[in-house]
């Protein structure tokens, strides 16, 4: 039997799985192309998964609705994470058969499990920033290098310094976002969006009994911060924390 996998949680969160040694069916969810979604017990872990066929590789995506496959992936994730810690699986991730599944998990049982325990009780947050781009390479009319001679020289000097000012501006603002909210930890990439432009994508690790703190706190800094547009997400799994000190599932 070959498994698509989504994620790995904890055995004990399912306690009718303690009685079985065989997967067994999770009720009220299903998975890619409205699959059976099972329990597969593995020593103290159950890998959320589901059966899984050669011709699913091919329909993974469909025309008319493109997005479905990675959304039902999220969806299984998100109901897991309900009842336990989970380390998600990449979308598209499968195992040929039940040994195949059996040894990855073996081969990385104690990163596992060290992971769901670093994770026991937290969620993830996650921000979008986006604020006007005053860089002097943002602003219409300024021509990129694209000669040599003086003119270049000029135009690469112009362009790192830009460079350098949008770097120096995210992480002021990527420290005033950590001062108002106090994660645990944090995940931040910045990258410019459109004409004049600049979004801080921000994922935040807290604990999950202060969800309501957390949206209390974002609730402010919208008032406060009147030159950014903020757009929140959340509770999540901890997509962005998982693989940080053990290799991908």
């Amino acid at each position: 039997m070959s498994w698509y996998a989504y994620c790995i949680a904890e055995r004990s969160a399912f306690p009718e799985l303690l009685r079985h040694r065989r997967p067994m069916p999770l009720e009220r969810v299903s998975g890619l192309f409205g699959n059976q979604i099972f329990l597969f017990p593995a020593s103290d872990l159950a890998i959320v998964v589901s059966e899984h066929n050669l011709e699913d590789d091919t329909r993974v995506a469909t025309p008319d609705n493109p997005d479905k496959p990675q959304r039902d992936h999220a969806r299984v994730i998100a109901a897991t994470f309900k009842h336990s810690p989970v380390l998600p699986f990449r979308f598209g991730t499968s195992f040929q058969d039940d040994d195949a599944l059996r040894r990855a998990v073996r081969s990385n049982h104690r990163h596992f499990t060290d992971t769901l325990e670093r994770l026991r009780g937290k969620a993830e947050m996650h921000l979008k920033v986006l604020v006007d781009d005053n860089c002097a390479a943002s602003k219409p009319g300024l021509r990129q290098p694209t000669s040599t001679g003086k003119e270049y020289l000029s135009n690469l000097r112009e362009t790192a310094s830009a460079q350098r000012e949008r770097q120096s501006r995210a992480r002021a603002l990527q420290v005033q976002m950590h001062r108002m909210f106090l994660p645990i930890e944090e995940e931040v990439t910045c990258k410019r969006a459109g004409e004049g432009k600049m979004l801080l994508d921000i994922a935040h690790l807290i604990d999950s009994k202060c969800v309501e703190r957390y949206q209390n706190k974002y609730s402010t800094a919208t008032n406060e911060l009147k030159g950014c547009q903020m757009q929140l997400s959340g509770p999540w799994p901890p997509y962005h924390f998982v693989h940080r000190n053990h290799a991908h599932a």
